[in-house]
């Protein structure tokens, strides 16, 4: 007994020392995209053109009112035109592209996430070898080492620094990093964790349009490239400097997964690159489970649908899947206009980047409380100190976190 009681105390005493008594919090936020810009009413007739296609004029006319509806206006591309001409194998399905597609994006990816960190460790104000852990998520690359290392090169992190690379999470990817990273810092008294999300994948999935499959006329129009970044740590740890600002307590975070719809949105790897599946089932099941999903979720913290204003007495960060998914959101949880207003700003400035539009709203949510102070509206989406950032990719899986609004602190940046 005596023994054991002995062994008891040491497993205590180390966890105090080991573990922080905070709770994990965004403390800083960075994007990054590529510098090719290519508008929305303009992509059709730039599509069908490099990929010699003009004379499927049927198929165009399907994409120019795809696009019209799409509610995008401009995407980003690490793909460009003059990168195309030299590399026919990408306009031909035929042929094998993806040992070439894969060199380009090994430096690309990287290389935008660390525009995207530079801009996050800026903003927080600590320098670079502060960072304990690297939390990189991608569907660009495939390759090891991967490119987790190269970034941590780039921005000279130490060499001690602990990695983690998630592969192919897609527009869940920025979601589950998220939830990685809270796990760590709350793990590891003194942790600050840089989460890197990085989507390049029009090197990967650019193919010419096929007439029998529409689904991929909906992915040229739908998806863009981007790079998020975020500091994760436990700012009120009894490590934590006076320059660090928490913007988002991350309260709770959960993933589920819908039975039965692996088929519903897929991505496959082959030869020719990426073939994105997308089903129309999608936004259905979506508004058909996404409530259940989340009723779950917040139960244990108090949060319910039929409390004081209800689903509306919160703000959203909902990755930008598409107008279609966000309708669905909107109408099965009943949300008043205005509430997924960040959202849907990132789909139309961006587009789908997978998992990095998540970060790109966070950061969204966050300049509009800036930038609106103290004359918000009594309805304003950022009225709302508890929030749920939510994402939906393949699976379907869908990744919730209940966030807190570090209120009171936007006045200190």
């Amino acid at each position: 007994m005596a023994a054991t009681a002995g062994v008891d105390s040491v497993l205590q005493e180390f966890q105090q020392r080991q573990r922080p008594n905070g709770t994990a919090a965004v403390l800083a936020i960075g994007t990054a995209n590529p510098a090719n810009c290519l508008h929305q009413d303009e992509y059709p007739d730039w599509y069908f053109r490099v990929t010699k296609s003009d004379h499927l004029t049927t198929l165009k006319n399907k994409m120019k009112r795809i696009c019209e509806k799409s509610g995008i206006r401009k995407r980003y591309f690490h793909c460009t035109e003059e990168m195309l001409a030299g590399h026919s194998e990408f306009l031909d399905p035929a042929l094998p592209s993806l040992d070439a597609r894969l060199a380009i994006a090994a430096d690309a990816v990287p290389e935008l996430a660390a525009a995207a960190a530079a801009r996050a460790i800026a903003e927080w104000g600590r320098p670079a070898a502060d960072i304990t852990h690297l939390v990189l998520s991608t569907s660009s690359s495939a390759q090891s080492p991967g490119p987790d290392l190269r970034l941590a090169d780039l921005l000279g992190l130490r060499p001690t620094v602990r990695r983690t690379l998630l592969f192919f999470h897609a527009c869940f990817g920025g979601s589950s990093a998220l939830r990685v990273a809270k796990d760590i810092a709350e793990s590891h008294r003194g942790a600050r964790v840089l989460v890197a999300v990085c989507e390049v994948n029009s090197l990967l999935s650019f193919r010419p349009p096929q007439e029998a499959r529409l689904d991929g006329l909906v992915a040229a129009a739908l998806f863009g490239e981007g790079a998020g970044a975020v500091i994760v740590g436990t700012a009120d740890d009894d490590q934590a400097e006076p320059v660090e600002c928490p913007i988002f307590y991350m309260m709770s975070a959960s993933q589920a997964t819908l039975p039965g719809t692996e088929d519903a949105l897929s991505m496959q790897l082959g030869d020719a690159g990426y073939d994105i599946g997308l089903s129309a089932k999608a936004p259905a099941l979506v508004r058909d489970h996404i409530e259940a999903c989340l009723a779950n979720m917040v139960a244990p913290l108090g949060l319910t649908s039929g409390g004081c204003g209800g689903w509306n007495s919160l703000f959203w960060a909902v990755h930008p899947g598409g107008r279609a998914i966000l309708d669905s959101c909107e109408a099965a949880l009943a949300l008043e206009p205005g509430k997924l207003a960040a959202s849907r700003h990132v789909l139309s400035e961006y587009g789908n980047m997978y998992g990095a539009s998540i970060v790109f709203v966070l950061d969204e949510i966050q300049r509009r409380r800036r930038r609106n102070g103290d004359q918000r509206e009594r309805h304003d989406m950022l009225d709302c100190e508890w929030g749920v950032m939510l994402g939906v990719g393949p699976g379907v899986t869908v990744e919730t976190m209940v966030l807190l609004h570090a209120a009171g602190k936007q006045d200190e940046y």
